[in-house]
């Protein structure tokens, strides 16, 4: 656990111009999990290290991905095509890689621990290949593995590279070395690109180092930051999700009490924002791959420490929640306002975790479903960027068409899709008179929702 120090933190990709002997055009980069986080790296690296492959255990994502077709809807056939990316699902392919790069989901179970199966998997997979090339390609040279999937602090080190050991029959930090550059990709985010977001970057020793700034430096456009040890790369990746999951539990927990009110929490967000200093958060659901989950990778490892997290498992709590609380709050309108009627008719639009991606994830919208069929309620639930299958498959929801969002007494807008936003009057035109439209994101104006319609935002 060497740490590199005394270094500029921040390192323009110019310094590889002036440094030729870092410019290793000759790396042979393997990325493992070809994801959302995997698959965009793999494409801006294989325009630089033309031997660069990508590896899945899907063979489906693969041969999706042969023929130009990213799933993820993140990137066209021509992007994938012309970078002229390898891709497989057979582990053999990789034995040439000298730099691996794992990006494979780091989920948690239903208790809210890490789940590390992917990320062991990954390493034994690495671990077999290194195996066999110790017996019959030995002059490569000393392999790299760097990890960008979000770990505790401590793990790739403690956890991963002694998995490899294991596996491989090789010595940790003498035949091959880690790395770590927490991944910070965005979904359905064009400007927040890979190239365009500095790359934190550690290592456990500076040649490793070296070899890391001269990959990533050769494609992050933003500059590198070197951090002095890999833990406090793990940490700052947990960190960052863990303030922006505390963040938006502060304002959910302001939109509960602005609920008790009978105030809309947007107009207190939008008077409070005209300070300067001012945090511009907004209440909502907090799913994903990332904000919902890291945080419970920072509290596994401090109540391994002995130390209980207060506020960050109390904004979890909170940011579970919502969900319910959304639920509740229609159940209760509908009983107050809908007594004599038939069984009402309820519209929910959007099931992905967030605006405009097709990641079901860790998306909170099922929460709001479980709990209103708890409460005897069965809604209609539509969202064209979603797969059916792929619903059912991880959610057991059945979606329905356009066709059956009609005569509604309730519409949800949980996730509020571009496609949404843009057929606002047909949306509006499926309630009957006297429904409630739930705008839980607050994008509607609620003077244009028509004055037949009750309007409510979270």
């Amino acid at each position: 656990m060497v740490g590199v120090t005394g270094s500029i933190p921040v390192v323009s990709t110019t310094f590889l111009a002036t440094n030729p002997c870092l410019n290793t055009v000759s790396e042979k980069i393997a990325i493992i999990g070809l994801g959302y986080v995997g698959l965009p790296l793999a494409l801006s690296l294989a325009k630089t290290f033309p031997s660069t492959i990508g590896f899945d255990i899907s063979a489906a994502r693969v041969e999706a991905l042969q023929k130009g077709h990213d799933w993820t809807g993140e990137h066209s056939a021509q992007t994938i095509i012309e970078a002229k990316l390898s891709v497989t699902a057979d582990a053999t392919k990789l034995e040439d890689a000298t730099f691996f790069i794992v990006t494979v989901p780091t989920p948690i179970t239903e208790g809210k621990q890490p789940d590390l199966k992917p990320l062991l998997s990954a390493c034994a997979i690495i671990g077999k290949v290194l195996a066999k090339r110790k017996s019959t390609t030995p002059s490569l040279n000393l392999p790299v593995i760097v990890f960008e999937s979000t770990v505790y602090p401590g793990l790739t080190e403690e956890i991963c590279g002694p998995e490899i050991a294991a596996v491989s029959g090789l010595k940790q930090g003498v035949d091959f070395k880690l790395g770590y550059s927490p991944e910070r990709i965005n979904p359905g985010d064009p400007v927040h690109t890979l190239e365009n977001i500095t790359k934190v970057i550690a290592a456990e020793d500076t040649a490793t180092l070296n070899r890391l700034e001269a990959v990533y430096g050769a494609v992050v456009k933003a500059g590198l930051h070197k951090a002095p040890s890999i833990a406090v790369a793990e940490a700052a990746k947990v960190l960052e999700n863990t303030q922006r999951d505390l963040n938006v539990a502060l304002m959910n927990e302001l939109a509960l009490i602005c609920d008790r009110m009978n105030i809309r929490t947007k107009d207190v967000l939008d008077a409070a924002g005209t300070k300067w200093n001012f945090l511009r958060f907004t209440p909502g659901l907090v799913g994903g791959h990332c904000i919902g989950v890291d945080p419970y990778y920072l509290t596994t490892r401090a109540e391994k420490l002995g130390y209980h997290p207060e506020v960050i498992l109390a904004g979890r709590r909170i940011n579970d929640s919502m969900g319910a609380f959304i639920a509740r709050k229609l159940s209760g309108w509908l009983k107050d306002n809908k007594a004599e009627a038939k069984v009402p008719r309820i519209g929910i639009l959007g099931l992905t975790f967030k605006e405009n991606v097709r990641d079901l994830r860790n998306s909170r919208v099922p929460d709001i479903i479980e709990e209103l069929r708890l409460l005897g309620l069965q809604p209609f639930v539509y969202d064209p960027m979603v797969d059916a299958q792929m619903a059912h498959e991880e959610y057991g929801i059945t979606l329905c068409n356009k066709d059956d969002l009609s005569n509604l007494d309730a519409l949800v807008l949980a996730v509020p899709h571009n496609q949404f936003l843009s057929n606002k009057k047909e949306i509006l035109g499926a309630l009957n008179k006297g429904a409630l439209v739930m705008d839980i994101k607050s994008v509607l104006n609620p003077a244009e929702v028509p004055p037949s319609l009750h309007y409510w935002s979270l």
